[in-house]
């Protein structure tokens, strides 16, 4: 289907291409501006007010070898590529998914390249999906340098924006920040000097952790009004975006990883084609609508799995507990505890492989085979039998991309099975890594997959991840690392789904070194996202509060570690916290009282009473998203024609708190404290008028679990 229109050109009076896409939620303009180019006018919900279309961009920007940069610039916008290409036509259609599509086709006369912009969109959701695919129909090589995956302008002028932008570190997690635009952008006097800004806000994820250091996201608010852009890069690799002047607004410019800051750069042949990074921008009135919209589109773009909807309970033996140290004498135990805790999965995490007397397995994995000192009768199945027995699905963790300098993997299999550079194999922290593009590399780990799932029974797998690879690999037939880096990133994901194909009531972890792999095109295939490896229970409260601006709740691991020196206070505090995500249970249950495990028991049955409503539910902040060093953080999740949950930690300060709950403003609320079952934790009293929630914790550490439901 095409849907054309014509629009008159204000100089020549003659008629140019104009046309329109997009649903209910959501509506997309596209104009030829004054120079022929076709650009993204207007992308805005259906009340949003408009902009000039000649302070959009055009739908593509990319540099080249002999075709750089139009100007001077720390930023890829005004290339000499993005004024050329020629609008060739364009085809909208609906799929039986319930997503809305449209490709526009460009073509570059001087090059024969063209460029196919593939946008998406689901259907009454406020999100664009875009990526470019590129194709070389001329008859020369052409060596891309840089490609953008979406381009938005006429956004408002940087003076109205604050931007938001979240760290994304080891053990600190999710930590939204915000700054006016105009802080970075600064105000030159356009006018006087006749020529934009060449200032840019600019962030980048760079090498195999690509959510390390920030989240491959940001966002605009709008100061004074309720407009919110918030986008995600969905790239298992590289990225970039940045934000800049243009025409007295504001642009946005969203990329995978570029030739000058990953080393990345694609050779096309001609005939050859390379397709960029998808990029998602939710349009939103204030930051939580965005969010509730992202989330909405993440559960949409993501590879359907049972999981979703069930939310089973996880244990794993791991964090503050076994700490890779698991032995038949110390799992038995631990496995009939947390059976009796009411856990539906026990997954055994490091070490099950290390058959060395002093723990030195970092450098020697790769084999996947357990360890009979670890296990000396009926070795690693019996255990994975008791825990069957005990009515729990078995798990294992594995680090399937790493092969130790030590294993015998590594010289069984062939050099080109791994990164190397200049010939040379990389080595990292004592570990090669596999590059997924090759057919060797590719067959151990299905080998290695195939047994651990389908000879041993296993239904849990958590993939780690644990060195960091940067810029990437020059395997034969790349011409930069950073190329090989994303190859890799995409045969992996390529891999994981072969997998789930084969084992579609397999359910995996992702996980590397918490959440240094938080990214959405890996969370659009595995069923789990680690958000921390956070010890402190006293530190993870802003990571499980902010950590839905990542991953939706039913897909964010969350860990609760209770101990037997917990006192009740500490105890429900770890429990707590993990009740609005996906329950990650740990601690040595098998050394608690009754009393205690009654309290780890209590709340693993108030989180399978709501998990139902988690799967749908949309997230918000009534303070606002956390900070690292808040004492009351707040999380609150919104399930559509149903109740909201409200998670408040009390970490210091007063013992009260009001809480503003806008969309229950004016209604009748029925509050109710679902954890913990201390009539004395806490208090809530529901301010019907003001839309607010009057919270009490006398004690600290203390946590609340609340439910209110409208209408009663």
């Amino acid at each position: 289907m095409t849907d054309t229109a014509d629009a008159t050109d204000s100089v020549s009076n003659q008629p140019r291409t104009a046309f329109s896409w997009g649903h209910t939620a959501m509506k997309a303009e596209f104009v030829a501006a004054s120079d022929g180019t076709l650009r993204l006018a207007r992308l805005a919900r259906p009340s949003d007010p408009g902009s000039d279309p000649e302070a959009a961009l055009p739908l593509v920007e990319l540099t080249a070898f002999g075709h750089g940069s139009g100007w001077s610039g720390p930023r890829f916008t005004g290339t000499a590529f993005g004024a050329r290409p020629v609008y060739r036509g364009h085809r909208s259609g609906r799929g039986e998914d319930g997503w809305e599509s449209l490709t526009i086709e460009l073509h570059d006369p001087a090059t024969g390249l063209t460029a196919f912009v593939e946008l998406t969109s689901p259907t009454k959701v406020p999100v664009l999906r875009s990526r470019v695919r590129l194709r070389n129909d001329g008859t020369e090589p052409l060596v891309v340098q840089s490609v953008s995956s979406l381009l938005l302008g006429g956004l408002p002028a940087p003076e109205a924006l604050d931007v938001h932008r979240a760290r994304n570190d080891w053990l600190a997690e999710c930590r939204w920040y915000a700054e006016p635009l105009r802080d970075t952008v600064a105000d030159i006097s356009v006018d006087v000097h006749q020529h934009d800004s060449r200032a840019a806000l600019a962030l980048t994820g760079r090498g195999s952790w690509p959510s390390d250091g920030h989240l491959p996201m940001g966002a605009l608010t709008e100061r004074g009004g309720e407009r919110t852009w918030l986008w995600q890069i969905e790239s298992p690799a590289g990225w970039r975006w940045d934000l800049g002047e243009r025409a007295h607004g504001t642009y946005l410019a969203l990329n995978g990883p570029t030739d000058a800051e990953h080393q990345w750069r694609v050779r096309l042949a001609p005939g050859g084609e390379f397709t960029t990074v998808p990029a998602a921008l939710a349009l939103g009135s204030g930051l939580d609508d965005a969010m509730g919209a992202l989330t909405a589109y993440r559960r949409a773009v993501r590879r359907p799995h049972p999981d979703h909807a069930t939310l089973p309970v996880v244990f794993n033996d791991y964090m503050n507990t076994l700490m890779g140290d698991p032995t038949t004498e110390k799992l038995l135990p631990l496995i009939d505890a947390a059976a009796s805790a009411g856990a539906e999965y026990f997954c055994i995490d490091s070490g099950w492989y290390d058959d060395s007397e002093n723990g030195g397995w970092w450098d020697s994995v790769g084999a996947w085979l357990p360890s009979p000192r670890r296990f000396p009768d009926g070795g690693i199945t019996a255990v994975l039998d008791r825990i069957r027995e005990r009515g729990m699905v078995p798990g294992l963790w594995l680090e399937p991309e790493v092969i130790g300098v030590r294993s015998p993997i590594a010289t069984a299999l062939p050099p080109d099975a791994f990164f190397q550079r200049d010939g040379i194999r990389l080595t990292e922290q004592g570990r090669h890594q596999l590059d997924l593009r090759h057919p060797a590399a590719r067959a151990h780990l299905d080998k290695t997959v195939d047994r651990i799932v389908g000879d041993w029974g296993v239904g849990y797998l958590k993939l780690d991840y644990n060195i960091v690879i940067d810029p990437g690999t020059l395997a034969p037939g790349d011409i930069a690392p950073g190329a090989g880096l994303l190859g890799h990133a995409h045969a992996y994901l390529d891999w994981l789904s072969g997998v789930l194909d084969r084992h579609p009531g397999l359910v995996v972890e992702n996980c590397a070194s918490g959440g240094m792999r938080m990214d959405g095109a890996t969370l659009a295939v595995a069923q789990l996202q680690s958000t921390s490896d956070q010890q402190d229970p006293l530190r993870y409260p802003p990571i499980a509060a902010a950590a839905p601006t990542a991953v939706p709740p039913e897909q964010g691991a969350v860990w609760a570690y209770p101990q037997p020196d917990h006192d009740d206070d500490l105890i429900t505090f770890t429990l707590g916290g993990a009740l609005l995500g996906r329950i990650h249970l740990s601690g040595h249950l098998n050394r608690m009282s009754e009393h205690q495990l009654g309290l780890v028991r209590a709340a693993v049955d108030t989180y399978k009473s709501i998990r139902e409503d988690l799967a749908r539910a949309l997230p918000f902040w009534p303070l606002g998203l956390p900070g690292w060093t808040d004492e009351w953080p707040v999380l609150g999740l919104r399930a559509p024609d149903g109740p909201s949950y409200l998670s408040v930690w009390r970490r210091g300060g007063c013992d009260e708190l009001r809480l503003p709950v806008g969309h229950l403003a004016g209604q009748d609320v029925r509050t109710e404290i679902l954890h913990p079952s201390d009539p004395g934790a806490g208090s809530v009293v529901w301010d019907r008028e003001g839309g607010e929630l009057r919270v009490s914790l006398p004690r600290t550490p203390g946590v609340l679990l609340i439910r209110l439901t409208p209408g009663t």
